[in-house]
Order: C-alpha cells, then sequence, then structure tokens
C-alpha cells in the first residue's frame, strides 16, 4: 500500500424550495425525507426554469437528479414532456426506478431503449410524457421517425443529458451531432408562437474541467454550469495498492508481479466474506468474469480450510477437503458474481436486483455500473487499474457510502506505465483538477453522416449549415460527389433508400454486433463489437461467460455469428496482430533542434490479427501460437509523431543501443502515460514504430487515435509533447526493474509478444529527442 488519502465528511449547506415548486412534488419529497434542497440543487433549477441551458457538474451521490426533477416535474404538471438521455440502459432503468418512488403526479414515465418491446412503443409515443431513452435510440429510432412523435415533441420543455463527462472521444463526437439533430426536428415542431424555439438542456455531470465549454461543444450553443457542490458526503479512506512482485521472472526474465485481477480477487473476497457490500470495477469483460470466479474459489477454499479446522478441534479427525471449485451453498462465495456488457437484459436487471436488496454482496464489475446507479448501502469499492480519466476514478469511488456511512475505496495499479506511476505519485490523483471533455463535432467522419441522417429526416437548407458546424458545407459537397446526397435550390436531399442512420457507427464498434452461440443448444450468450470480435472470438479463442468457459468453434464475419462450445482448456488466448501506419498530411509540425522533430497529421492504419498464442493459465508459458486468417482493417485516423534524423539514429546504434527496441519501449511507454495529458484510455489510442519509416525517411514513433478520422487524443498529446515525452521518460527511469517489465515499457495489447525492447535504449534514444526540445 504506497499512500492512503483521508477526504474527510463533508456538511451539507441547504437552501429553500423555489417558489415554483409544485406543491404536490414538495409533499412526496418530504416523505422521503427530502425538506430542502441543497443550494446547488436550486441553483439548477432556477437557471433551468429561466430558460438557460444548465450544467450541473458536482460530486458523485451530490443529488443531481433533484436538481433536474424539479423544473422537469413542473413541465408535466403543466403539460409538457421530458427526454432525458443517458449513455447506459442501466442508468436509465435507475431513474425510473426513482421517479416512480417519488410518485410525481401526473408523470407518465417510460423507458425507451432495444429492450422496450414492440408491442410498448406506440403507447410511449403517444401516452408517455417523461421517456427515458439513450444516444442509440434516439438516433436510430426517434429522430429518422419524427413524425410518429410529433405530439411528444410538440410538448418537449426539457431534454436532460445525464453523466455528460462520458461522450468524449468519438463516442462524444456523434452524440453532439445527434443533440444538433434533435434541435432542429425540435424548431421545426415548436408552436407558432414560439417558432425555431428549442427546448432547455439540462447536463449532469460528475466534476470536470471547463464544463461550460465541454457542455456547450456537446449540444452546440451557450451553457451555463453550477459548480459549487452544496451535498454532504462521508468520510471516504482511499487507499492506493501496487501489488507485490511474486519472485518470478517471466518473459525477457523481466520480474513478475502479482496482477491486478488477482489482487482484487482477493480484497474483493476479504470484504465479502466480512459481510462488507463491495463493486469492484475492472477494465474487461473477461476481468469481471475472472475475478468473481477467483474471489468464490478463494472463498471456496477458505470454507473448507476452516470447516477442516472445526472437525480436527471437535475431534472428528480431519477428512478429505472438497475441491475448490466444489457447491458452497449458502456460503459467502454464492454471493459474488460478475456484470458486464454483453449480458441478456434480464440477467443485468437480477443482478442489480440482487445487489441492492443485499442477495449479493460483491459484484464484479465492468464501468457498466459506474453511472449513476444508486445502489444504497454499498460500503466499499475497488477500482482495478486506471479506468482512463480522472472523472471515471471518481464516479466510481462514488458509488461507496451511498447510505451516509463512511466509505473506502481501493486503487489497485494494474503492471503498466500509468499505473505504475499514479502509486507513487499521487498527487497526480488527488492534487489536480479533473480533465476536460475531448470531443471534435466537426470531425468529418463523423459529420457527414449524420448530414445524411439529418437530410432523410427534414431536406438540408442552407440555414442549417451553421448548426451542424463551419466544416458542414465542404463536407455536403462530398456527400453530394458520393451521391448520398442530391443538391436542389431548395436544399440537399437524401438519395439512398436504406436508413441513412446506418451510415454512423456511434460507438466505434465497426459494424453489427456479434452474436456468441453455444453451438450445442444453440442458445445465445451473449454479444461482442465487431471491432474486437477480431482479436477476442476468432477461431480457437477461449471466451469467458458467466463462469462457464468456451471455446469458439467458428467465427462467421459475414454472419456475425461465433459458434461455441463448452470446454475448460488449460490454457488461456492472446491476439498477435501486424500494424502498419501511412503518413497522408501532416497538419501541424515543430522542429526540435537540427535532428528531431515532432508532427500531428492525418494517418491512414492497417492492422491485422494473424495469429494467438496460447498460454498455460497457471503459469503464463506460451505453449504454442496458430496462425489466422483474418481480413485486414484500414483505419484514417489521425496521429502524433517523433522522428530522429538517420545521422542520429545511426549515433546511438555506435553507442551500442538497439534502435528497434529502444523505439518500440518508448512508444509503449509514451501511449501508457499519454491519459495524463489528454482525456482518453490507453484502449482508445495505438501505435506503431520504426527505425526507418518510408513517408518520414527518419526513426520514427507514431500515437494514434483508434477512431475513424480521429478523436482529439492524438492532437492533445501534440499540444503536450514536450511534457508528455519527458513524463514519459520518468516514468521508464523511475521503475525498480533493470531491463524493462510490464511497469514500464511492455504492453498488454502489444501485438508482437513484446519484442524487441530495450529500457535502457529507450531513454537513451528519448534523451536524443528532446536534447534541443523548446
Amino acid at each position: 500500500m504506497t499512500h492512503v488519502e483521508h477526504l474527510p465528511r463533508g456538511h451539507g449547506v441547504s437552501e429553500h424550495w423555489p417558489d415554483w415548486t409544485p406543491p404536490s412534488v414538495r409533499k412526496r419529497l418530504a416523505e422521503q425525507g427530502i425538506t430542502a434542497p441543497w443550494s446547488h440543487q436550486a441553483a439548477a433549477a432556477d437557471l433551468a426554469r429561466s430558460g438557460s441551458n444548465v450544467i450541473i457538474a458536482t460530486g458523485t451521490a451530490s443529488g443531481k437528479s433533484l436538481g433536474f426533477l424539479l423544473p422537469c416535474a413542473e413541465a408535466v404538471e403543466q403539460g409538457g414532456t421530458v427526454l432525458y438521455i443517458s449513455p447506459a440502459k442501466a442508468l436509465a432503468a435507475d431513474q425510473r426506478r426513482a421517479l416512480a418512488d417519488i410518485g410525481v403526479p401526473d408523470l407518465r414515465a417510460a423507458t425507451y431503449d432495444g429492450d422496450t418491446p414492440r408491442d410498448e412503443r406506440a403507447w410511449i409515443r403517444t401516452h408517455a410524457n417523461y421517456v427515458l431513452t439513450n444516444p442509440d435510440m434516439l438516433h436510430h429510432a426517434i429522430l429518422g421517425n419524427h413524425a410518429a412523435w410529433a405530439p411528444f415533441l410538440r410538448r418537449l420543455r426539457y431534454v436532460v443529458i445525464d453523466e455528460a463527462h462520458r461522450y468524449r472521444g468519438v463516442f462524444g463526437s456523434h452524440v453532439a451531432q445527434i443533440v444538433r439533430r434533435l434541435r432542429r426536428i425540435c424548431a421545426r415542431y415548436s408552436r407558432p408562437r414560439e417558432a425555431g424555439r428549442t427546448p432547455v438542456f439540462i447536463l449532469a455531470s460528475a466534476t470536470s474541467g471547463t464544463p461550460e465549454e465541454s457542455a456547450g461543444r456537446l449540444i452546440g450553443a451557450p451553457v451555463r454550469a453550477v459548480t459549487e457542490d452544496a451535498s454532504p458526503r462521508p468520510a471516504l479512506r482511499f487507499a492506493m495498492i501496487e501489488p507485490e512482485l511474486t519472485g518470478e521472472k517471466g518473459e525477457n526474465g523481466a520480474p513478475v508481479r502479482r496482477t491486478a485481477p488477482a489482487e482484487a480477487a482477493h480484497v474483493l473476497a476479504g470484504l465479502t466474506e466480512k459481510g462488507v457490500r463491495t463493486l469492484a470495477f475492472v477494465r474487461s469483460r473477461q476481468a469481471s468474469e475472472i475475478v468473481a470466479l477467483a474471489a468464490q474459489r478463494i472463498l471456496r477454499e477458505r470454507a473448507a480450510r476452516s470447516a477442516s479446522r472445526r472437525r480436527r478441534r471437535d475431534g472428528g479427525g480431519a477428512e478429505p477437503e472438497p475441491p475448490d471449485d466444489g457447491p458452497d451453498p449458502g456460503g459467502p462465495s454464492e454471493r459474488i458474481a460478475a456484470y458486464r456488457a454483453g449480458y441478456l437484459a434480464d440477467d443485468r436487471r437480477g443482478l442489480e436486483d440482487a445487489l441492492r436488496t443485499g442477495d449479493l454482496l460483491g459484484l464484479a464489475t465492468t464501468n457498466a455500473l459506474e453511472l449513476g446507479v444508486d445502489i444504497t448501502g454499498l460500503d466499499a469499492v475497488l477500482v482495478t487499474g486506471w479506468p482512463g480519466t480522472l472523472a471515471s476514478l471518481w464516479q466510481q469511488a462514488g458509488r461507496a457510502g451511498r447510505s451516509g456511512q463512511d466509505a473506502l475505496a481501493v486503487f489497485i495499479a494494474r503492471d503498466d506505465p500509468l499505473d505504475t506511476y499514479l502509486v507513487h505519485h499521487p498527487e497526480a490523483v488527488f492534487g489536480r483538477p479533473v480533465e476536460a471533455t475531448v470531443l471534435d463535432p466537426d470531425n468529418p467522419y463523423v459529420l457527414g453522416p449524420h448530414l445524411c441522417a439529418a437530410a432523410s429526416e427534414i431536406p438540408l437548407t442552407r440555414d442549417d449549415l451553421d448548426l451542424f458546424g463551419p466544416g458542414a458545407a465542404d463536407v455536403l459537397d462530398g456527400l453530394v460527389e458520393r451521391g448520398l446526397l442530391r443538391r436542389r435550390p431548395r436544399g440537399w436531399f437524401w438519395t439512398g433508400h436504406d436508413r441513412a442512420s446506418a451510415l454512423a457507427d456511434l460507438r466505434g464498434s465497426g459494424g453489427p454486433p456479434v452474436q456468441i452461440v453455444d453451438s450445442a443448444s444453440g442458445q445465445l450468450l451473449g454479444t461482442v463489437d465487431e471491432a474486437a470480435a477480431h482479436g477476442t472470438v476468432h477461431d480457437g479463442a477461449v471466451y469467458l461467460h458467466q463462469g462457464s468457459t468456451y471455446v469458439v468453434d467458428e467465427l462467421d464475419l459475414e454472419e456475425s455469428v461465433a459458434l461455441v462450445h463448452a470446454e475448460a482448456p488449460e490454457y488461456s488466448t492472446w491476439a498477435r496482430d501486424t500494424t502498419e501506419v501511412g503518413v497522408l498530411r501532416t497538419l501541424r509540425g515543430q522542429d526540435w533542434g537540427a535532428e528531431a522533430a515532432v508532427r500531428f497529421g492525418e494517418v491512414e492504419v492497417t492492422r491485422k490479427v494473424v495469429s494467438y498464442l496460447k498460454r498455460d493459465v497457471r503459469t503464463g508459458s506460451v505453449l504454442g501460437e496458430k496462425s489466422l486468417d483474418l481480413p485486414e482493417r484500414r483505419l484514417n485516423s489521425r496521429a502524433v509523431w517523433w522522428t530522429l534524423e538517420p545521422e542520429a539514429a545511426d549515433r546511438l546504434r555506435e553507442a551500442g543501443v538497439e534502435v528497434r527496441g529502444a523505439a518500440h519501449a518508448a512508444e509503449h511507454a509514451a501511449i501508457g502515460l499519454l491519459p495524463l495529458f489528454a482525456t482518453c484510455d490507453r484502449w482508445d489510442v495505438g501505435g506503431v514504430s520504426t527505425a526507418l519509416h518510408a513517408d518520414t525517411g527518419c526513426l520514427t514513433i507514431f500515437v494514434y487515435d483508434g477512431h475513424e478520422g480521429g478523436a482529439g487524443f492524438a492532437e492533445r498529446g501534440y499540444a503536450a509533447a514536450r511534457a508528455w515525452l519527458t513524463a514519459t521518460r520518468r516514468a521508464i527511469a523511475g521503475c525498480e526493474c533493470s531491463d524493462g517489465c510490464p511497469s514500464c515499457i511492455q504492453s498488454p495489447k502489444c501485438g508482437n509478444g513484446n519484442d524487441p525492447l530495450s529500457k535502457p535504449g529507450a531513454l537513451r534514444l528519448i534523451d536524443a529527442i528532446l536534447d534541443e526540445a523548446p
């Protein structure tokens, strides 16, 4: 345990109810023990009711929901409607539950998402006055069918965008354009005396940097911010843990550290055993399954040992202990489960209810439960690996202490450069402001599909162009050339017969989700994004689902299905890939002396999964490699890259530096540290390094956005290039290993198996690049 931060209890500052608050709402809230709003709730509610778009950017569990409920309840009482948008189904379901508990008179709330039965959707369009949905349904099912929603849209007074900080990168850019299309359609349906008027937007967000600017960029209109959190806070102890070295040596002779999921499983088991209700956040679907299974096994083993000791104490002698995967009826191990996206809707709702009631004490979850699902009584939260942003870290930690009692949060570092840096530099977590949200609505790869969708909804006119951004006119010309739109004197018209909304890939999945089907029973087990399918459900891959292990028989990309069979092999699988980057256009650049430079521009990335490794589940050793025949994936994106002239690279070689391994190691470490300078996750970006690149003629290290058209992360990296590379060097030099390890230069996502790598070479190379940096 490298650090413990004590965050003291905070006392709330209340305010009088706004004079306009409906008496019926005030009465309902009083029955639930809410006798007055906190001052930030009242301030946000007054701003929204006065007609200002507003963002409530305060801490987790600060009562943001009440801030937007007050004006929305008044609007419903007066015959208006409300549209509530959340990035996750679980949050929308929780909000609907909260509305039912309050029982606002005349409020008819309904959830409209992919799980809503078809026969209920017509009733919702006609009768509901508070519709809870998500960006995907708004994009695919509401805007394109706006005529059927006309009565609802004519009366629309407020649009609530919850967890607004989650709309970042390419996903956030898509949502920004969806909101612009919504504003355009609402102006069409506005009442004659309010011609062109759009609803008021109320955004709720975790604390973030520049919330007014980020929110304004998201909705395309001015926004006022409420940032002073006046709610009471439980005391929180926040521990930072770096798992210990095991004493073993891994590949390339690097020291092996206990994995973060293994550490999380032990902590989760211990807390569950003591009756502590705990969420363990992990980074991947597979990790959620692994942590839950490992914690269950630990508890079964402890129960067996305890029973054996009791028998000896009672004179019964020791009996053979049951296997560690045997039953534990009614024991603590049965009160731990996994939760992740890809589960069927009924399974997810059942797990949420079980945790809420206490039938489950421990849940290993992906960030699917990071959002505002209110599970009263949680005592502790484990954050297994850096979640990508400070906002997400505090959002996850804020799940604990929800009923007012003191709480525990534990950050467990993965064996990678950023996590290792943070547990040894806690001031980078506790002493810095939350990041600003990065999104780029003007990305032409995002803007183009939404202009097509907008034209299919209502033909575009020149008056609409300002709404969609400064690049709209140029993008429209390109869409006309491609035959997607037709230019007429009255504007631009959609030419396609298919749904224009299908052109936009909101969440960057790359295509329809791949269904995972048990070949023996025909049962649908779950889904995986098409983009991830190449690396996770390829032929021969080992796949975990709700504690059971399967092996993939066949991945059929044309039918979007992976057929699997139940099997528990003694190995796991790891996909290997090749990646190439070509420079299309340099947008900005800076020379760092005569021999080094940094550039930012447009690139084409070609990636292909070529094989997979089989690794022993106990030792991690490689048992074999099998080739795969999968298609290439091409990506037009944006990148930042450093170059070093051939003469300087030759001097490094003469000094004994293996430049390929040095560049590869520097690339890995730079990717790991980028989240300190851009609001991203290392999985949002990729990298390539080469001793001599065909387009630059130099030793080159690329870091690129892993999304079509770019996401703004590489551009942020370019703006902070010197500080970023300096922090990268510090992280490599500060690691206690001698030759390089996952804590500094090895990458969990390397398609080349972390070979070659050179830690001392990386330090010499970075010094050469930084030597004359301004």
